[in-house]
């Protein structure tokens, strides 16, 4: 392809060679892709697909390669606005054929990756009992990925446009009340409805033994417990448990709550029993029913569970906003139940075990501030990251749980899994990488069967040394 720069003809005279009015052809330059763009786009790709703990869904994947792709492009869009424009002309376009080499490379080394992603999902999924990934796995993600790349960078770009029109102040505005209302739909889908809530703790039920919280002549209103509440004190059982549950509704402040749990505790014999479990529960108020059930099936009837609910949204919003409100009522209940415990006769007091998963564990954690946990006083499932105490402790952790090895420090260094049980693959840490990977797989951590990613099963419930 040529241009052509025509100058006009002089008034006179034949026009040669050398003259400024001569025809001038100059060939126009063929560009291919950027090189700076296929880069950046390569390695987001690439990073997207380096291993996981727990086996990933199409479309999550799909969704996080476009999402880092589109980042990606974005700071490369970024960065030629800050780079001087005499040093994008010089190294900015490339010629044709070096832009698709590049291109080419690239997608050789995307090739690499996603057949290494496809050996380590199938490996993670055979150590799961699940299904392994095939051919159409790989097409789903990369119609994922286009699909998001292409919603997210054809998004910015209107944007843009939008800002270019109505102005900056117009659409700071517009953002603001944009963003307003995001989070107030995120906190009503969080928080339910006082309207659900009654609805849902409208249908008593009768026939709970004399041992549970909420029966017929329970200090505790069976209204009172609260979704979680009904679901701890319904799990099944063979012999003739006691359990004891003060729901967020049954009392005005955490020390009332503990208060209210000791008199309940009192009228079920749960002190009479020669071992007391302390549960903390998870932000929702959720007691785990494969931990009720170890215990009982550990101690059978010589063992009593308690646990005082501190909030009922789910466990991340509590983390987020009220971390503290966990470790606040696990001291007021431990502290309660322990000066109870104290008044009683040496040779009859009961054995008091703390038991916490996820942010439950946290909340255990602050129940022995100023006291070294025995053997089996304080029991820890998918305690998170540098945030429990665990020494002294028994420590229930999976090395595919995600929970386990999040913590901002991931971004720099390895965690801890010294703790941990090996139940798949783990991958190799890598700065920075470990952390987004790690923060994905945080999302399904609870997709897993008991046994991997953030479930635990049974043998949370257990011990070293054994107690009899």
């Amino acid at each position: 392809m040529t241009i052509d720069l025509v100058h006009p003809a002089p008034a006179s005279g034949t026009p040669n060679e050398d003259s400024p009015h001569s025809r001038i052809l100059l060939p126009h330059k063929a560009f291919g892709p950027r090189l700076g763009s296929t880069a950046a786009a390569t390695l987001a790709a690439v990073v997207s697909l380096a291993p996981s703990l727990l086996p990933r869904a199409s479309l999550t994947q799909g969704v996080l390669t476009g999402v880092l792709i589109a980042v990606a492009l974005a700071l490369m869009a970024l960065g030629r606005r800050v780079v001087p424009h005499r040093v994008r002309a010089r190294y900015g376009p490339c010629e044709a054929e070096a832009g698709w080499l590049a291109a080419a490379v690239a997608a050789a080394m995307v090739a690499v990756s996603a057949t290494w992603a496809h050996h380590w999902q199938n490996a993670l999924r055979a150590a799961m009992d699940v299904p392994p990934i095939g051919f159409r796995y790989w097409l789903e993600v990369l119609a994922g990925t286009v699909v998001t790349a292409t919603v997210l960078v054809g998004g910015a770009a209107g944007i843009r446009a939008l800002i270019r029109m109505a102005g900056r102040a117009r659409s700071v505005a517009t953002l603001a009340a944009v963003t307003i209302l995001l989070g107030w739909g995120a906190t009503s889908i969080a928080s339910p409805s006082p309207d659900t809530a009654s609805a849902s703790a409208s249908t008593p039920v009768a026939t709970l033994a004399p041992g549970m919280s909420g029966s017929p002549i329970s200090l505790v209103n069976w209204n009172s417990l609260g979704t979680q509440g009904r679901r701890f004190v319904s799990i099944e059982s063979s012999g003739s448990p006691v359990r004891v549950y003060v729901g967020l509704a049954a009392a005005a402040d955490d020390q009332s709550r503990a208060a209210l749990a000791v008199r309940e505790l009192e009228r079920t014999g749960g002190f009479e029993r020669e071992h007391l479990v302390v549960a903390i529960p998870t932000g929702s108020g959720w007691v785990d029913a494969n931990a009720v059930q170890g215990f009982e099936d550990r101690w059978g009837d010589d063992v009593a569970i308690a646990a005082q609910q501190y909030s009922d949204t789910p466990s991340w919003v509590t983390f987020v906003f009220d971390r503290d409100a966990a470790s606040r009522s696990a001291r007021a209940l431990v502290s309660a139940v322990r000066t109870h415990i104290a008044t009683m006769p040496p040779g009859q007091r009961p054995d008091l075990h703390v038991y916490g998963q996820s942010l439950g564990s946290i909340g255990g954690s602050a129940a022995f501030d100023d006291i070294q946990p025995g053997p089996c006083d304080a029991l820890w499932a998918g305690p998170p990251a540098g945030s429990v105490r665990t020494d002294g402790a028994t420590v229930s952790a999976n090395t595919s749980d995600p929970v386990v090895w999040w913590q901002p420090s991931l971004l720099w260094s390895p965690p801890d899994l010294s703790r941990a049980v090996q139940d798949a693959p783990v991958p190799t840490w890598l700065p920075v990488v470990g952390f987004l990977q790690t923060t994905v797989d945080l999302f399904t951590s609870l997709d897993s069967a008991a046994g991997h990613g953030h479930r635990y099963g049974p043998e949370q419930a257990q011990c070293e040394p054994a107690v009899s």
